[in-house]
């Protein structure tokens, strides 16, 4: 039986606290409709390609690239990381430099290596760079490049919904994967995965201290995995959770407000 501290928790499967955004449950049911419209998006992604702070650390990123003498070096750079640990999906990840430079270089065929043991987005982001194999070549690649580029502005336009709507960009991410995910263990090794379906459940951020088997049973108890190849469920799987974090974001606000007053 295995069981984790929730600092450990943090480190390898991600932040389980949700965002601090205002809104209310029906603003946020609403939005994740109008987030889902056809060009919503494309309108939302082509604004922020021009927004200048967007700007401005896509230019750094690539200036600390070029300049890096290796991949090690690279890995250690803040302006690096600014970018590509979101790009990768990893932006909860930045408090942990020396766990996302281990991860980036691992081997992601090795079975029993450390990318088993830590959150699966680990193990995605080290075979989309194969930085183990091509070093800082990895980086500079004009193709990763272009798709690190893109996913970073996808980033910086689902963090403004996010600053609207309490966990949208959780939202988000979720209806797009998951079809994807075969078992439970799945979603507890995935941050977002997890946040959203143990927020949606009503199950506490605390059960992370507990052993894999018994969060895996507590969530198999409340829902089907078939359930996550139906969209209607999906949507209102997903509907449950961003209530749930307006709600926790609204009690957060009014405690905030209260102790201004003593």
């Amino acid at each position: 039986m295995i069981t984790l501290s929730t600092s450990l928790v943090s480190a390898l499967f991600g932040s389980t606290n949700t965002s601090s955004s205002t809104g209310d449950a029906a603003s946020a049911i609403l939005a994740l409709k109008q987030a889902q419209s056809s060009d919503a998006e494309t309108k939302g992604v082509a604004q922020e390609r021009k927004d200048p702070v967007t700007i401005t650390a896509l230019k750094q990123f690539e200036t600390a690239v070029a300049k890096a003498k290796d991949v090690k070096t690279a890995l250690q750079d803040p302006r690096v990381l600014a970018v590509l640990l979101p790009a990768l999906g990893l932006a909860d990840q930045r408090q942990y430099p020396g766990l996302v430079q281990k991860a980036l270089l691992a081997d992601p065929s090795d079975t029993k290596g450390l990318l088993a043991s830590l959150d699966s987005r680990f193990k995605a982001a080290a075979q989309t760079l194969d930085l183990k194999n091509k070093g800082l070549a990895g980086l500079t690649d004009a193709a990763t490049k272009t798709k690190l580029t893109d996913a970073y502005i996808q980033y910086q336009y689902q963090i403004g919904l996010d600053e609207k709507n309490a966990g949208m960009s959780d939202a988000l991410y979720f209806i797009k994967n998951a079809s994807s995910q075969t078992d439970v263990y799945g979603i507890l090794g995935n941050a977002v995965m997890r946040r959203v379906v143990t927020g949606a459940l009503g199950l506490p951020a605390e059960m992370a201290i507990q052993s894999v088997e018994t969060q895996a049973r507590a969530i198999s108890s409340r829902m089907k995995l078939t359930d996550l190849q139906d969209s209607t469920k999906v949507q209102k799987l997903v509907q449950r959770y961003l209530m749930a974090a307006a709600s926790t974001s609204t009690s957060s606000t009014t405690g905030s407000l209260l102790s201004l007053f003593g």
